[in-house]
């Protein structure tokens, strides 16, 4: 039986001038394309998948097809590839437009995306696009975020983040990798570790971004992974202030994970850099014995200071973390960076964290009194923060040299006068 499908002249006229329009884009240019995808866009902004279906006639999946088509043909080559993408997105941020999605999807939408982003020769306003298109993806749920992950997503992200020259664009991946790390039990894993591999990269905004979104993503994990503790330690040596915040608002929550121990005697040998005799070990150094006497890099000393202002921060919160770095030896570390002269903002963080233990604890005070010195002491205790403009030769060698170790439990009165011996005195 033949069954007939009768059509009002209205929409007649719709779908005429729908096939209409189809087969014009069919036969356009390139250059006619783009100028065809500039009025869908203007048109077309914020539409609702509804609006979109009368707009096309109940045939607006026949243009995204296409749409998609040219995307998989031409990207490699980045032609009118921001208006692609574009585009493509007026459809997947349309409301209740979720066919679009599926469609999109079911063509390798997504393995596009990630294929874009590592595509040197492309411009980098069109991967930002592609990561707003990748974005609308996560957000779509659960199962959308799995298949970007599926697809080594995390890794293309994440090594697009590490070299790519907007902060505009850098914040959007941010978004985009902080979003894969909600809500998806199955790879928050690897978006976490994603995240700590970002931290040596050279991008100061990368770091800064990578370390906020993992303060939230090591929160939704619960473990802290070991990897974490290096990869930390090493952006203290950031001269950027924003990474270095950053990085010790990590450590203070890493505070509360079971990495504890190893991150604060990580952080009381950072005040005791490598000997500059170790030099010798790398490379070519060997034959060469001026090597011997090249100044650690700055990178070292500002390590160092950065190491000086967490411990007192991490102190200043807690007695109990205070109380641990004073068995790991702080103390003698801290007077160590007082005398490294070749950078005097190692000297000043480590005076003030020192002064703070000395004011805390008698038995602190004692141990370094005895160290330095009623002179030098009392020079300390005036003014801890100039103390390094003040001091001359023979003071900054008894800090340097100095042999402070305070071991045992602090609480334990019967321990205050045994105290073990220390060299240096005035």
């Amino acid at each position: 039986r033949t069954v007939l499908i009768m059509t009002s002249p209205k929409e007649q006229a719709a779908i005429s001038r729908l096939m209409g329009f189809l087969q014009e884009w069919d036969n356009a240019s390139k250059v006619a394309r783009s100028h065809i995808l500039d009025n869908f866009i203007k048109a077309n902004q914020g539409k609702t998948g509804p609006e979109l279906e009368l707009e096309f006639s109940q045939g607006a999946s026949l243009f995204l097809a296409r749409l998609t088509s040219w995307l998989r043909l031409t990207y490699m080559y980045g032609i009118y590839l921001d208006r692609q993408l574009k585009s493509i997105g007026i459809f997947l941020s349309a409301a209740s437009s979720h066919r679009y999605l599926i469609e999109f999807l079911e063509v390798g939408g997504v393995l596009t995306l990630l294929e874009i982003l590592g595509l040197n020769q492309l411009k980098e306003e069109d991967k930002r696009e592609s990561i707003k298109l990748l974005q609308l993806v996560a957000n779509a749920g659960r199962k959308y975020k799995e298949l970007i992950c599926e697809s080594y997503g995390v890794r293309s992200i994440a090594e697009f983040l590490a070299v790519s020259k907007s902060e505009e664009t850098q914040e959007q991946v941010q978004i985009l990798l902080d979003s894969l790390g909600h809500g998806n039990p199955k790879y928050q894993n690897q978006v976490y570790k994603g995240l700590i591999a970002l931290l040596p990269c050279t991008s100061p905004k990368a770091q800064q971004l990578s370390l906020q979104t993992l303060r939230t993503v090591q929160v939704i994990v619960g473990a802290a992974h070991p990897s974490i503790v290096d990869a930390v330690l090493g952006v203290l040596s950031s001269m950027h202030l924003e990474v270095q915040y950053e990085a010790i608002q990590l450590i203070k929550d890493l505070m509360a994970y079971e990495v504890r121990p190893v991150l604060l005697k990580g952080l009381v040998e950072l005040l005791k850099p490598p000997g500059r005799e170790t030099a010798k070990v790398k490379g070519k150094a060997l034959d060469d014995p001026a090597a011997l006497h090249l100044p650690e890099p700055l990178s070292v000393y500002i390590q160092q200071a950065a190491a000086a202002k967490t411990i007192g921060i991490l102190a200043k919160d807690s007695t109990k973390l205070a109380e641990e770095m004073i068995q790991l030896r702080v103390v003698h570390g801290l007077m160590c960076a007082m005398g490294n002269q070749d950078h005097t903002t190692c000297q000043r963080q480590a005076s003030i964290t020192l002064e703070y233990f000395v004011r805390t604890f008698p038995i602190v005070e004692q141990h370094v009194k005895k160290a330095t010195g009623e002179r030098l002491f009392q020079l300390f205790m005036r003014d801890a923060k100039t103390l390094y403009m003040n001091m001359d030769a023979v003071q900054v060698d008894i800090l340097v040299s100095n042999k402070v170790n305070i071991p045992g439990s602090l609480s334990s009165p019967e321990r205050m006068p045994h105290m073990e011996e220390e060299g240096g005195t005035e």
